[in-house]
């Protein structure tokens, strides 16, 4: 146990306060989990805020995606820590998602029984740290008032594992699997798997790119979790267990979100919050909260090697810390004035500037057509590839040759990196054979985007499965052009996760691509373009496009695809945009 003192809530007196550590909670099956609370002095309940994590309550870096523990202690909050089951200093195993509903709920109870609790719980933190928030709002947790999940999934098969268009998210799974399976090697003193996976993340583009999928040992072993993963590609009754979504409806509490466009889980974050306005408690409708800044998973400073969002960019300018101060004051003390603003906080990227609005998608978006068109030659920047919002009148195609040995590598964007995340050049990929570029004119006046983005393509295919991919950049007056927003599809889902079809060679058909949400006015000078292609490696696994269950293609099994994109009046491939005209 330790005691301190700090400024008092918000007065400027000193605040003392006491710290328990590594208080043995236990489940309901007997396990004990490792915990340390904060509890302000002067002996009355008050609201607890808690945080559980499988990453290290000890060690666990401060951001500004999570407010300082001692600023929470010095505005009246006790504030819980603890370790998940089977991580760090907690026992049991560590089964991700599995445990975290029972897990949550247990420890929520213990901290209601405590002298120190008022009854009234909030949580708060980023990625797994929200996952665990969802977990327990979804499963009528008595005394749980308010949740602030950050950066993080209400679905385990959409985000992080297989993506809104199927395909699996790999260097997004593979990198957290080793980084885990590495913490539970340490802790069980398994030395040899130690050194293993460290060789991974000393070289990891090497093991990223090897064939089959399911040939990753080391991964295996020390990540139990991993090959059962990769067994389930489709959205079979696995999945089921593991996604919120389906349930967020049901969450009878204030939600606030914080998403950046650059992060892998915004999706997410933006349905989830379309279904808890549109389909949850009518009395919680205006009480939901959605934050969106220029950020990707690890970095909310808003500064990139390519682009420099401004002063205002970052998650401190944003006062995220008081944003969630000021939810909670709300929603665990019902101080009804202290979080009255806009429902949804957004920045505009191109002018970069902070923006407050109703609701989401903005209810002034107009979706206007921008159309492919070609003289059949759309190949790298320097092709003929055009968008225009008029309607085409005469018909193409262009051609891509997809080889899975060779993929269209992932240059920045939404990836899980301490670096090279964000809006990077996309020149490199743009002067490759295997990806078309549309682009607009320059423009003239300020064009704002902002809201979900679809792409609308008519294809045809030589292989029975193959995937297709889209990408939207700002191309600025320097020739720099900088990732804004991407998605892809894998054919097989074109019509449903759970019962995947493969394709007919050389039929036509019609797919409709998700490329996520951005926010961004394209300024006078600059132009929009479209990257067509079929492969984002590794931000996405290869498809080996033989139909069959591709974590288990070798390089010997992968077959090159020949994929046309078809486009004009008889097959109006098309680029659907949100507008927003004020």
């Amino acid at each position: 146990m330790a005691a301190g003192s700090g400024p008092g809530e918000g007065r400027g007196e000193p605040v003392g306060f006491r710290v328990e550590t590594d208080v043995m909670v236990a489940m309901r099956d007997g396990v004990t989990l490792a915990t340390d609370v904060w509890i302000p002095d002067g002996g009355e309940p008050r609201p607890a805020l808690l945080v559980r994590l499988p990453y290290g309550k000890n060690g666990f870096p401060t951001t500004g995606y999570l407010p300082s523990t001692p600023s929470l202690v010095e505005a009246g909050y006790c504030v819980v820590w603890q370790d998940c089951r089977g991580m760090y200093r907690s026992n049991g195993e560590f089964r991700p998602q599995v445990d975290d509903p029972t897990d949550g709920a247990d420890t929520i109870a213990w901290i209601r029984e405590q002298s120190w609790c008022d009854g009234t719980v909030g949580m708060y933190g980023p990625s797994y740290l929200g996952w665990v928030q969802w977990a327990a709002a979804t499963h009528g947790v008595e005394g749980l008032r308010a949740i602030a999940p950050t950066v993080s999934s209400t679905d385990a098969y959409l985000e992080p594992w297989y993506g809104p268009g199927g395909a699996l998210s790999w260097q997004t799974a593979w990198m957290w699997s080793v980084q885990q399976g590495l913490q539970l090697a340490m802790k069980a003193g398994r030395f040899e798997s130690l050194a293993q996976l460290a060789t991974l993340l000393a070289d990891p583009q090497v093991h990223l790119a090897h064939l089959p999928l399911t040939d990753q040992p080391a991964v295996h072993d020390a990540a139990a979790w991993f090959p059962e993963y990769l067994r389930h590609p489709s959205r079979d009754e696995f999945w089921d267990g593991l996604s919120y979504l389906e349930r967020v409806d049901e969450v009878a509490m204030p939600v606030l979100q914080v998403a950046g466009w650059f992060d892998p889980f915004l999706g997410s974050a933006l349905r989830s919050f379309v279904r808890l306005r549109n389909e949850g408690s009518p009395a919680l409708r205006d009480e939901h909260r959605l934050v969106i800044g220029p950020w990707d998973h690890l970095n909310n400073e808003g500064v990139y090697y390519e682009r420099n969002f401004g002063l205002s960019a970052s998650s401190y300018a944003a006062d995220l810390a008081g944003t969630h101060l000021r939810f909670f004051d709300r929603h665990l003390r019902g101080n009804a004035a202290s979080d009255s603003g806009a429902p949804v906080r957004i920045f505009v990227m191109g002018i970069d500037q902070w923006r407050d609005e109703h609701d989401w998608p903005l209810p002034d978006t107009t979706y206007v057509d921008y159309f492919l068109e070609s003289g059949g030659r759309a190949n790298t920047l320097e092709g003929d590839g055009v968008l225009s919002t008029q309607t085409p009148t005469s018909d193409a195609a262009d051609t891509i040759v997809y080889d899975p040995t060779d993929p269209v590598p992932t240059v920045g964007g939404r990836i899980l990196s301490p670096v090279g995340a964000g809006p990077v050049d996309q020149t490199p990929v743009e002067r490759r054979r295997d990806v078309l570029c549309f682009t607009t004119p320059v423009f003239d006046d300020p064009v704002d985007v902002t809201g979900p983005v679809t792409l609308v393509l008519h294809v045809t295919s030589t292989a029975v499965d193959t995937d297709f991919t889209g990408k939207l950049v700002d191309v600025f007056p320097d020739s720099r052009t900088l990732y804004l927003t991407d998605g892809i599809l894998r054919a097989r889902y074109r019509s449903s996760f759970r019962e995947p079809e493969l394709l007919e060679a050389g039929r036509i058909y019609e797919l409709t691509l998700d490329l996520g949400a951005t926010s961004n006015v394209f300024l006078p000078g600059h132009a929009l373009r479209l990257e067509v292609s079929s492969s984002n490696f590794p931000r996405y696994g290869r498809n080996t496009n033989t139909g069959g269950v591709i974590a288990e293609d070798g390089p010997e099994n992968v077959v090159v695809a020949t994929n046309r994109v078809l486009h004009g009046p008889s097959h109006p491939s098309r680029l659907v945009l949100p507008i927003i005209h004020r």
